[in-house]
């Protein structure tokens, strides 16, 4: 009798796929409020190393981190009409405090313009206070109708950043910088999760902007999912705060921002991106155990040199984790660390030292082969990297394989039912296109130019749509 997979397979049920790989893998559990998450060890710290490498990418262009109220009073929101009508069906908000009723309802953050802004009106009051670039590690609440881990919670894990300039293009360029720079640099060498860059449609827009970038990268079931966002505010909360400055002119003028955001959401893109039927794969330049080393039988000798081997690889640099835990089946642990997506498995036992080789299994092209124990150290650099760029290579396959160039409105529809992206003219689509569109539960991701950069203006002659279902 066929012994039952760890996993559903993909191709039976991707959802459930989903799921279970979530739970077997031990990434996270329901919380115990419908929508909520609990995040697990190994879950958090892959969110530990997407923190460590987006921060040190976001100091990089000055920006310092801040702290802002999680509670935001109710009037704040109402300050910026397109802000508050976009946010309203989505808001938690909190009536009673130390058993009384408040006097002003406060609203738990969705997201922290508002409160953000009323502090730039303090804190901006020259054009040497200018540009004032702020972020934010936080947590957010929006009430998700229709949760699924990671990548649709009630409350989850976000940056924020928030700046204000003294010009409209210096805004504009730095909304474009992160997009760049920051966001898809991140994505492309550390996820190696491959994107489309662009730009949102009005009805896709940011409520409040004047402009929305997004990077939109396509699952292993062909669906999109918006991966960040980085939104030109323009001067609407400025003028809604009254957030001015005094220009080298002499004269009061009104600040010009930006706001950019990434979440946990990209656990779940990392696991419908690089996950198969055996479990997830993770990157090596994010995984923060990119080696294990397992010991097969509670040898002494086996157990010294499983020990020693993994110290020698932390002193090369490697992220490495020692499973001596031989009171547990190897069978078991080695299906565990796989469900897990370690990059790198070396497995060691009594014949492996008496010939001084280990059993070397890489996750990500699959595979295993012996190797001498002594080389071990010196081939793994090398072996990482061509895994690294393995997985972006499969994901920039998957989006260019199932994306189809049409004319049509029907066409495009066809194209995304089936389980792929279609690129349309905007001009063929248009508004009422992207309504008739919205009726089968199919958007517009993104604009693109002809040539696949992002335009600057929405309805620029040549512009391209890119059609998906999402998630």
């Amino acid at each position: 009798m066929a012994k039952a997979p760890v996993l559903t397979p993909r191709a039976d049920d991707f959802p459930r796929w989903y799921q279970d790989l979530i739970n077997k893998a031990e990434l996270a559990d329901n919380g115990p409020v419908r929508g909520t998450m609990v995040i697990r060890p190994y879950g958090y710290g892959l969110w530990e190393r997407m923190q460590a490498e987006m921060d040190a990418r976001i100091k990089e262009t000055g920006t310092e981190n801040a702290y802002f109220p999680l509670l935001i009073p109710q009037s704040y929101l109402t300050r910026e009409a397109d802000h508050v009508e976009g946010f309203a069906p989505e808001l938690a908000v909190v009536t009673h405090g130390g058993g009384k009723e408040l006097e002003e309802p406060a609203v738990v953050r969705p997201t922290s313009e508002t409160i953000i802004n009323e502090y730039f009106s303090k804190w901006v009051q020259s054009y040497r206070d200018l540009p004032l670039l702020i972020n934010q590690w936080a947590n957010v609440v929006r009430w998700e109708l229709r949760p699924r881990l990671f990548l649709r919670t009630s409350e989850f894990l976000w940056q924020e950043g928030h700046t204000a300039h003294a010009t409209y293009e210096e805004a504009r360029d730095f909304a474009a910088h992160i997009h760049r720079e920051v966001y898809g640099d991140f994505l492309e060498n550390v996820l190696a999760i491959d994107f489309v860059a662009g730009r949102k449609t009005v009805k896709e827009r940011f409520a409040g902007a004047i402009n929305t970038l997004t990077l939109e990268s396509m699952m292993g079931d062909g669906k999109a999912l918006q991966m960040v966002t980085s939104h030109e505010l323009g001067q609407n909360f400025a003028k809604a705060f009254n957030t001015r400055y005094l220009s080298k002119d002499g004269a009061q003028e009104l600040v010009w921002q930006t706001s950019w955001g990434s979440t946990t959401r990209m656990i779940g893109a990392l696991v419908m991106t690089h996950g198969d039927d055996d479990g997830l794969r993770v990157p090596p330049r994010l995984a923060h155990i990119q080696v294990v080393v397992l010991a097969i039988k509670g040898d002494e000798a086996v157990l010294a040199k499983v020990r020693e081997l993994g110290d020698r690889l932390k002193a090369a640099g490697l992220r490495v984790r020692v499973d001596d835990r031989t009171d547990i089946p190897f069978g078991r642990r080695a299906v565990d660390w796989e469900l897990k997506g370690v990059p790198v498995r070396i497995e060691i036992g009594p014949r492996d030292l008496e010939s001084g080789t280990a059993m070397l299994a890489r996750r990500i092209p699959g595979g295993k082969a012996p190797v001498a124990i002594d080389t071990i150290v010196g081939l793994l650099p090398a072996l990482l990297e061509e895994d690294q760029a393995l997985l972006l290579k499969q994901s920039r396959e998957r989006r260019e394989s199932r994306t189809v160039e049409v004319s049509t409105i029907e066409e495009a529809a066809e194209a995304a039912v089936a389980g792929g992206w279609a690129r349309v003219p905007w001009a063929t689509l248009g508004e009422e296109g992207e309504a008739r569109l919205a009726e089968r539960s199919l958007t517009v991701r993104c604009l693109v130019a002809e040539d696949g950069s992002v335009p600057d203006d929405g309805d620029a002659p040549g512009n391209v749509a890119i059609v998906a279902r999402a998630y």
